[in-house]
């Protein structure tokens, strides 16, 4: 049974805004990525998971609590990273780490002080004169301070330099390891494909696309990139049969083009009778995925179509 579930979860605000209809499940020691942009339904659909808002249709449950049933307990064990950081600017950061501490029954702070030192954190400030980032880390800090099972963790670097996103992904593989079960809900290509085991894409409220991240970094559809020595060996191999060209620009003399593993030998034969400058492999990576499901615009169509002049 999945430790975290939606289930057929929809709200919708009107004007196509909201979530629809939207399902999945988080099993124990998983980290599941959320990927979409910014107005895509992430952060609603975690605000249904925590209990602050009620679904219209379906439900949300969080080791077997209902999401609005039992919304304080979830509130209290589940480790919640906001998108949106509000803190009490009266309070230094450490006052909020004592209250937050009060308020999960967390007495042992060794897991705190190895966060604030990973984060290179000094809370004594108050909180309306910390940047974004310190306010960032901070909320981190008390995320994971009560060394919770489950955690929802909404654009959780956003804020942070390079160094601190990094940082954090080796946090996240850090809970990881010990059987932490995570929602990552991201824009971020980099930190879903670091961290995650599986990744849902969400479009306008809909989850569009499942993919497991083994299966997308071991696919057997492969891309080359190659630039010709001259003129007649690009346009001979533009004729070639049974070559799927995906982009080509003939000023330049480069071809782009799709294998499949089963026809790689055969590719490398058809190559072996040309003149090549260059020849590199295109890794395929989760940002080429998830574009395919936003309309980006392609500069390729089909064969000779996709010549650039």
């Amino acid at each position: 049974m999945a430790l975290l579930e939606v289930n057929n979860l929809t709200k919708d605000y009107g004007c196509g805004r909201g979530v629809f209809d939207v399902s999945f499940g988080i099993e124990e020691g998983e980290v599941f990525g959320f990927l979409g942009p910014n107005g895509a339904g992430k952060t609603t659909t975690i605000r249904h998971i925590m209990g602050f808002s009620k679904p219209q249709k379906g439900s949300t449950s969080v080791d077997g609590m209902d999401g609005w049933e039992m919304a304080d307990q979830i509130q209290r064990e589940l480790g919640y990273l906001p998108g949106e950081i509000a803190l009490p600017s009266n309070l230094t950061g450490t006052q909020f780490i004592k209250y937050m501490a009060e308020l999960r029954g967390v007495t042992d702070m060794s897991k705190t002080r190895h966060l604030l030192d990973k984060f290179e954190l000094d809370p004594s400030g108050r909180l309306k004169r910390m940047s974004l980032g310190m306010r960032r880390k901070l909320a981190i800090v008390t995320a994971f301070m009560h060394n919770p099972r489950i955690l929802a963790l909404d654009e959780p670097t956003s804020g942070l330099d390079p160094i601190m996103q990094e940082t954090f992904i080796d946090l996240v593989l850090e809970e990881k390891r010990q059987g932490k079960t995570i929602l990552l809900s991201s824009h971020i290509f980099s930190e879903v494909e670091a961290t995650c085991d599986r990744i849902a894409i969400i479009k306008e409220g809909r989850i569009v696309s499942e993919i497991v991240a083994d299966e997308l970094r071991h696919r057997q559809d492969k891309v080359y990139r190659f630039e010709f020595l001259g003129d007649e060996d690009f346009e001979r191999f533009a004729q070639e049969e049974h070559v799927q060209i995906i982009a080509a620009h003939r000023e330049k003399r480069q071809l782009t083009v799709g294998i499949h593993d089963t026809d790689i030998n055969e590719f490398f034969s058809t190559l072996s009778r040309y003149s090549l400058k260059y020849l590199k492999e295109e890794k395929f990576t989760l940002e080429e995925y998830f574009l395919d499901f936003y309309d980006r615009e392609k500069t390729v169509a089909e064969g000779l179509a996709h010549v650039v002049n």
